[in-house]
C-alpha cells in the first residue's frame, strides 16, 4: 500500500504514516498529499489535523474542502520535541511553525537572543542543523542521528503536547463503520441562527461534537465552511438522521461526509 505523507524522512507525519504502511513517500504540502490520494496515485495519504496546543492544522482543513477523499482512520501521537544543533553555539532555531510555537516558552527562557526560521517540516529544520552549525532544530530527538548533539529534550511547553493525524483514501473507500465522523459543511449563506441550526441537529440527538472549525470559504467576506467531528459512526440512525438534516440547511451550498472511522494512539 502507497502512502504519501510530509517529508522528509524523520518528520512526525513519517512516524504516524509507519503506523500505516512501510511504502511511504513523501511531499512537502498537505495540499500535495490530498492531492495524490484524491487523484488515485497514493492508496493512502497521512495529514496532521490538530495539535493540542496550537490547534488545527489550518492547511489541511482547506485542502479537505476543496478535494473529494474519506478518512479512514485516526492516529493521535505524543509530540516530544528536543533542541538539537552540532554544538551548543548558534544563532538560529529551525523547524516547522506548529513546533516553534509548541516551544515557544523554553526558547524566550533559554534562547532569548535565537532567531526563529520556519521551515516546512522539522525534520527540513535537522538538515538545516546538519548543513549549517549556527542553526539548531527542533524535532524529534531520534532524528538526531550521529551528527547532532541533542542539547534538551521534551522542551514543549505542554506535557500533554500531542498531534491528531488522519488517514486519507480515496472516496471510494469511505466507511460509515467506526466511533468518530467527520462533515465539511458549506451553507452557502448567513442570516442569524445559522451556527445554531446546524448544531442542533447533534444535540437533538445527544451526539457530542467534538470539534466545531469554521475557515474561509475564500468566496466573499463573511463567508465560512464548517468543519464538525462528532462521535458517532454513520451507521447509527441518528448520525444519518443528523447529516440528513444538514443537508436540508445547506440547500444552496453543500455537505461533504468525510466518512466514520477509529482512532488509534501511537508512540
Amino acid at each position: 500500500m502507497r502512502a504519501l505523507t510530509l517529508g522528509p524522512k524523520g518528520t512526525y507525519s513519517h512516524r504516524a504514516a509507519k503506523s500505516v504502511t512501510d511504502d511511504i513517500e513523501f511531499v512537502e504540502s498537505v495540499t500535495g498529499i490530498v492531492e495524490g490520494v484524491a487523484g488515485g496515485e497514493y492508496e493512502r495519504g497521512i495529514v496532521p489535523i490538530e495539535n493540542s496546543i496550537e490547534g488545527s492544522v489550518t492547511e489541511s482543513l482547506d485542502a479537505l474542502a476543496d478535494r473529494n477523499v474519506a478518512v479512514v482512520r485516526e492516529i493521535v501521537t505524543p509530540i516530544k520535541h528536543a533542541l538539537m544543533a552540532q554544538t551548543g553555539e548558534f544563532e538560529t532555531v529551525a523547524s516547522h511553525p506548529q513546533a516553534l510555537a509548541q516551544c515557544r516558552n523554553f526558547l524566550s527562557e533559554e534562547y532569548p537572543s535565537a532567531e526563529t526560521e520556519a521551515v516546512a517540516s522539522t525534520a527540513r529544520g535537522v538538515e538545516r542543523a546538519r548543513e549549517d552549525p549556527t542553526v539548531a532544530a527542533i524535532g524529534h530527538p531520534a532524528t538526531a542521528g550521529d551528527g547532532l548533539q541533542v542539547l534538551a529534550r521534551d522542551i514543549q511547553d505542554s506535557t500533554s503536547n500531542a498531534t491528531r493525524f488522519v488517514v486519507l483514501a480515496p472516496e471510494t473507500e469511505r466507511s460509515d463503520a467506526g466511533g468518530k465522523s467527520t462533515v465539511i459543511i458549506y451553507p452557502n449563506t448567513n442570516y442569524p441562527g445559522l451556527l445554531l441550526e446546524m448544531l442542533e441537529p447533534f444535540a437533538d440527538r445527544d451526539i457530542n461534537l467534538s470539534r466545531v472549525e469554521s475557515r474561509p470559504s475564500g468566496e466573499r467576506l463573511g463567508d465560512y465552511i464548517f468543519h464538525l467531528d462528532f462521535a458517532a459512526g454513520l451507521y447509527e440512525d441518528r448520525a444519518q438522521a443528523a447529516v440528513d438534516e444538514l443537508r436540508d440547511i445547506a440547500t444552496h451550498g453543500w455537505v461533504r461526509v468525510l466518512g466514520s472511522y477509529d482512532t488509534e494512539h501511537v508512540l
